[in-house]
């Protein structure tokens, strides 16, 4: 529940009361403002409490997007302030230092009248400037058309009446539950009817984590019907993938629309996307499996290959956070700028970089109408393609990117999922012992050297692949001694993952080829669970609660230990069922460390809200 507190009694006619007991409020009058500061006090301690001028006139949606957003823990409209708990004290200290400065008369307890403040006197908004000059943040929502006045006089009010009444604020609810940056085929596909489909799931009392749930159940069934490896399974499957998508839009929308926020749903809403896409993945080469065709290694592929497209962006974006405000970022804004001025420029590169939206809506297609192995090798072209197109404008970009900062770093050896042989080779890192070489360097030429081995003929499976992943132990540890610290050492993350992904691709494609058995699907699981890790430690650091504890990345050995130890497995079992038996308890354990510890953090009191409103569509 939460508290609502008038700094005076409502003028007659007004429904301000009304609009927010529906939105959730116990409304409570204080006859006068220095009585806030008692009326306050008696909130209990664990509710949110907002503070609104009586006069206020406008919208409820107004009075929604300003006092009831839950990312924030301040906020503010004028005419209404709203604080969750853990700011409750920085507004009654703002209330009582108000209420100190008043004129002692009109402090008086006692018999007489009191004055009543001028006209235009607000409360809310003087505690919203003390709160923010104090040093607490004021999140103040634009509202657009939206209507959120005091008025003074009469005059004043009914002209604020007359513009709330101009307003469809319906129609601009359901406008800005739409995601304002998003893909061609989801702007123009999916979001001119999800809106609809997620105000008639908020009318009914559903909320975003129950959509995002059967999102991911739709997803799943699809999955199921693409393993039957039937025609009629396949076009069910890419149906049932559309609809999953729509679903997947209409949880964002429905949280936006009704300002259903919450930790657990942002998380869920990142990690369900990647849990559906594989998955899918999965299904669609069982399906071909049924049907006499060994796709999982295409399958594996397209799931390094998108994993990697994403850290490409997490890595780059976690390390140049403030490139905008540098004179490459003032450069790439105003290349942008003259480039939205063509407009269907502005929806091929949303389109060029394959986003969630095209992705699914390729898959689904190619699904229906043609074979799984068809599907993936479009899928990989097409998201090579992507991928190759993105990261050339990063690498551009990054010639005149300043130093990585302090911060940065931080997170870029977070991201890097180094273990504790890599830790080992870099110990002592002292300014004299630090390589010459810069970290990307150092991970190019132990990825380089450790991909390129594996490719020549026999050495995948035998002891010169182990020989060829303890020398990408060592330029793993190189690297980390390097620290990442120069424009380009964003590449970091992006070369290892490369370097743990491909290396269990190529050893599973190797011993599948000797006739091993299960071999690719069992790479395929593991892969997934490192992904997931590494996935998470994503939103842990985007929500800026750092990488995941050092226990959990030890006892996973890091991507330097994973890489070894498959490779010392292949070695060891390659043509034999031991080698499929070794990934998959491999797979097992590292999927329950890493599940376990992200269900215990995000669950958790200190997990952090992750939600992207603004970025580039994943």
């Amino acid at each position: 529940m939460s508290t609502a507190i008038l700094t005076g009694p409502p003028p007659p006619g007004s429904t301000l009361e009304h609009d927010l007991t529906a939105l959730g409020f116990a409304v409570r009058v204080a006859e006068r403002p220095a009585d806030l500061a008692r009326a306050l006090a008696a909130v209990p301690a664990g509710q949110r409490v907002a503070v609104v001028d009586p006069r206020f006139v406008g919208h409820r949606h107004s009075l929604r997007l300003g006092l009831t957003d839950p990312r924030f823990g301040a906020a503010a409209i004028p005419g209404a302030i709203t604080v969750l708990p853990g700011e409750r004290g920085a507004l009654t200290a703002a209330a009582t230092q108000d209420d100190a400065a008043r004129p002692a008369a009109e402090q008086a307890e006692g018999g007489g009248s009191v004055a009543a403040p001028p006209a235009t006197d607000c409360l809310p908004d003087r505690l919203a400037q003390r709160v923010e000059a104090e040093g607490t943040p004021v999140h103040r929502p634009e509202l657009g058309t939206l209507v959120a006045a005091v008025p003074a006089t009469g005059t004043e009010r009914d002209a604020a009446a007359a513009a709330v009444a101009g307003v469809d604020e319906e129609a601009v609810r359901l406008r800005t539950a739409v995601k304002s940056r998003d893909g061609f085929f989801t702007t123009h596909f999916v979001s001119p009817y999800s809106r609809y489909l997620a105000r008639w799931c908020a009318r009914r009392g559903l909320t975003p984590n129950q959509v995002t749930t059967a999102s991911l159940l739709t997803a799943l069934v699809a999955a199921g019907f693409a393993a039957t490896g039937t025609r009629g399974g396949f076009v069910a499957a890419g149906l049932l993938l559309l609809f999953s998508f729509v679903l997947d839009c209409t949880d964002g929308q429905l949280a936006r629309y009704s300002l259903q926020y919450s930790t657990l749903g942002a998380w869920l809403d990142a990690t369900f996307d990647r849990a559906k896409e594989y998955a899918y993945y999965a299904g669609l080469a069982l399906g071909a499996a049924r049907g006499g065709d060994d796709v999982w290694a295409l399958a594996l592929g397209a799931m390094v290959l998108q994993s990697c497209r994403h850290i490409v962006d997490f890595a780059f974006n976690e390390a140049h956070t403030t490139v905008q405000g540098s004179s490459s970022g003032a450069a790439s804004a105003a290349l942008t700028g003259r480039l939205d001025r063509i407009g269907w420029t502005v929806w091929a590169r949303r389109m060029i970089v394959l986003p969630i939206g095209e992705r699914w809506a390729l898959i689904a297609l190619l699904t229906a109408l043609t074979t799984p192995r068809v599907t993936f090798v479009v899928l990989l072209v097409a998201s090579g393609f992507a991928a190759c197109y993105t990261t050339a404008g990063r690498l551009l970009r990054s010639r005149r990117l300043p130093a990585v900062g302090e911060d940065a770093a931080r997170a870029l050896v977070g991201l890097a999922d180094n273990g504790p042989l890599a830790e080992a080779v870099a110990a002592p890192r002292t300014p004299a012992r630090r390589p010459a070489l810069a970290a990307p360097l150092w991970a190019l030429a132990g990825t380089g050297a450790l991909l390129g081995a594996l490719l020549l003929p026999g050495v995948a499976g035998g002891w010169y692949a182990v020989g060829a992943a303890a020398l990408y132990v060592l330029c793993a540890g190189r690297a980390l001694a390097a620290e990442p610290r120069r424009p380009f050492d964003w590449l970091l993350p992006p070369l290892f993952r490369a370097g743990e992904y491909l290396t269990v691709l190529i050893l599973a494609a190797d011993a599948a080829d000797h006739g091993v058995n299960g071999a690719l699907p069992a790479a395929f699981c593991l892969v997934a669970a490192s992904a997931y890790h590494h996935y998470d430690t994503v939103y842990r650091l985007r929500g800026g609660a750092g990488a995941p504890p050092r226990w959990l990345v030890q006892a996973t050995g890091g991507h330097e230990g994973r890489v070894l130890v498959v490779a010392a497995f292949a070695a060891l079992w390659a043509t034999g069922a031991g080698f499929t038996t070794a990934l998959s308890v491999l797979a097992g354990g590292l999927a329950l460390l890493v599940l376990g510890e992200s269900i215990r953090f995000w669950i958790s009191s200190q997990a952090p809200a992750v939600h992207d409103e603004t970025g580039e569509p994943a």
